[in-house]
């Protein structure tokens, strides 16, 4: 409704400026984008930003700030608990992530798991489901590292708490420097059900400790079956 849309829009703005800064960082990890390939971790030009201490530290958010309470609509959809992308050999359960205590987006723990912003729509919801996960970590691959080589008409799936799994289609994929995150695009209202997935990308600032760019792949719902009939 208009005037429904009229107050989402600037709890999405805050959203997505926070958005901007948490999923930026994936801090003191590797490097990833579209364009080119990624540099493993192990090689020498990586190596100074995987220098870990002696004692690993809690992986760091993407640097969201200022986020809303909630800006997921009325009558949230059953929770997504699996992810599974094939073509990239992406198979995770998903874990929820909320909001800190300062208002950052939460992010995934376990560097092998990706997350679901529990504060969004749910994946199946009119809106733009957001799932994020880190690129890589001071070992290795972590379970986004191979996000950048999804291609348009690839399948996502998600599955629910409620049994029924979601099959979304990859439409674009797209690399932003986090100076210039395009809120609206990503975060804001779609008149169909929509997936984001995203993670960090570009250059490796050893200066701020975290990458420049984000990567986001743009995806659409395209059908979703019952628990009896996965296929």
């Amino acid at each position: 409704m208009p005037g429904e849309n009229r107050t989402r829009r600037p709890a999405l703005a805050l959203l997505a400026a926070g958005l901007v800064l948490v999923l930026g960082s994936c801090a003191g990890q590797g490097g990833q984008s579209v364009s080119r390939p990624q540099q493993p971790p192990s090689t020498p030009a990586a190596a100074g930003s995987f220098d870990a201490p002696a004692t690993p530290p809690t992986p760091p958010g993407f640097e969201v700030g200022g986020l809303p309470g909630r800006v997921a609509p009325p009558g949230a959809g059953s929770p997504p608990v699996r992810l599974v992308i094939p073509a990239i050999g992406v198979a995770t359960r998903l874990v929820r992530l909320g909001l800190e205590a300062d208002g950052a987006m939460a992010v995934p723990a376990d560097y092998g798991r990706a997350g679901w912003f529990a504060e969004g729509p749910a994946p199946g919801q009119v809106g733009p489901a957001v799932i994020a996960g880190h690129v890589d970590s001071r070992t290795g691959p972590a379970v986004f590292y191979r996000l950048r080589e999804l291609r348009p008409g690839q399948a996502v799936l998600v599955e629910r708490a409620d049994g029924t799994r979601l099959r979304f289609v990859v439409e674009q994929a797209r690399s932003y420097p986090k100076a210039s995150f395009p809120t609206a695009d990503v975060f804001g209202p779609v008149p169909s059900a929509a997936l984001r997935l995203i993670t960090c990308g570009g250059d490796f600032d050893r200066a701020r400790g975290s990458y420049r760019d984000n990567l986001v792949v743009f995806a659409g719902l395209a059908a979703s079956a019952g628990a009896g009939n996965r296929g």
